[in-house]
């Protein structure tokens, strides 16, 4: 496929010089900050919002269930990214820079096809994968997907179209995947925090959280339980052995009172 149609009115176009054009008035220390920001700061930021999410959710009452859903962002992003070498292949459509003179492409050397983005389906697949297991730390991955569609337009590496399409594969393959991933890791993830080697079972649960708390506590009432049922089966054995001569005592006093009271009647 030659590329997506260009001739006459574009609106792709249009917005591509509109945003494009913004770097062309900027300082250029703002256009060497957007080249960075647009080309590994977001990513980057995107792995740290992973961790932080990583880190708390270790302390979840359903910290299995949780981290599952974290582990899920990345691989959703790697499986889009896999599913868009197809794509771009069929499409073919060439970079902006190429086919539009007058653009301010920050980013040089990139000789592949254009649509989609992979820094857009990337980011997106994290960001709703993120969304998933977390509404807080997910928005924040959804607003840092948004940011990196505009620098990569901005950057004229892009065109708008290639950007959305990013968007729509990222979240297409992070919503629709999520229940067979959940299915999967949920159990695994479970397996691991129960792990009695330490150091694996802290990626899941941290110490002394809810989880490591509740596996304690059954630990301790296992262990109280089988006491208990010794103790009181000590006990019964106890009481039934003082019962019995007591009740043997308190016949054997009744009968001697009831011959003395005969002696009585026969004296008489």
């Amino acid at each position: 496929m030659a590329g997506l149609a260009l001739e006459g009115p574009n609106p792709d176009v249009d917005v591509l010089d509109g945003i494009n054009g913004l770097a062309k008035d900027a300082p250029h220390w703002v256009n060497k900050a957007m080249e960075y920001v647009g080309e590994y700061g977001i990513i980057a930021g995107l792995a740290v919002l992973c961790l932080i999410a990583w880190w708390g959710a270790r302390r979840r009452s359903d910290a299995p269930a949780a981290i599952a859903g974290l582990v899920w962002a990345p691989l959703a992003a790697g499986i889009a990214l896999l599913a868009n070498i197809p794509i771009r292949a069929f499409v073919e459509r060439p970079r902006p820079f190429k086919d539009h003179a007058g653009l301010d492409v920050l980013i040089q050397g990139k000789s592949d096809y254009s649509f989609v983005s992979d820094h857009a389906t990337l980011t997106m697949a994290v960001g709703v994968g993120l969304f998933i297991a977390s509404r807080k730390y997910g928005l924040i991955g959804i607003a840092l997907a948004l940011a990196e569609g505009f620098c990569r337009v901005y950057m004229g590496v892009h065109y708008p179209t290639d950007v959305v399409g990013g968007f729509a594969l990222g979240t297409a393959v992070a919503l629709l995947l999520a229940p067979l991933a959940q299915a999967l890791l949920v159990p695994l993830m479970t397996a691991v925090g129960r792990s009695p080697v330490g150091g694996i079972a802290w990626l899941v649960r941290a110490p002394g959280g809810p989880v490591a708390q509740a596996g304690a506590r059954r630990d301790a009432r296992s262990g109280h339980d089988g006491e208990g049922a010794e103790g009181a089966d000590g006990a019964d054995g106890g009481r039934r052995a003082a019962e019995v001569p007591g009740g043997h005592d308190d016949d054997r006093a009744r009968g001697r009172q009831r011959g003395r009271a005969r002696d009585k009647d026969l004296a008489a």
